[in-house]
């Protein structure tokens, strides 16, 4: 990966609705030269989706809970029924395996505090795996900024 790959990816990460004419200017190449390296670069696995990201907001999604989760126990089929049963969930957004106390840190976004409850009832109290958890309700979105320095 050279200096124009990594122009191409801060470009898109910014706005990936770029034409290939604007983002041929914006890195100051051609638009042939980055369709070529654009094409390689998700081929490649480099960029691995196109998105669009939403304010859960404004889907009525007031209320964003960290939630730290600690297992019971860590064998394989355990960690990956665990990580099943996240990707399945749709109030968890994003979901890490981590090191340190806890197991996995998720991010959860519902409408209120109640809809908070009956995950927490519905997706943790339930999983017999699930040892302990701590959830950490937002006050205020400091930095939403999904974009990697390249």
């Amino acid at each position: 990966m050279d200096d124009l790959d990594r122009r191409i990816l801060a470009a898109l990460q910014k706005n990936n609705l770029l034409s290939l004419t604007e983002l041929a200017e914006v890195v100051g190449s051609s638009a042939a030269s980055c369709m070529r390296r654009v094409n390689k670069l998700r081929s490649s696995k480099v960029i691995i989706a196109d998105i669009s990201l939403v304010d859960p907001k404004a889907l009525g999604k007031s209320l964003t809970v960290v939630v730290t989760v600690e297992l019971d126990r860590e064998r394989l089929d355990l960690v990956d029924d665990f990580k099943r049963a996240m990707r399945a969930a749709t109030d968890v957004s994003q979901c890490y395996m981590v090191t340190g106390d806890a197991d996995f840190v998720l991010i959860v976004t519902v409408d209120d505090v109640e809809a908070f409850d009956i995950f927490v009832k519905t997706k943790l109290y339930t999983n017999p795996n699930v040892r302990k958890f701590r959830s950490m309700i937002t006050l205020d979105r400091v930095k939403f900024e999904p974009r990697i320095k390249v």
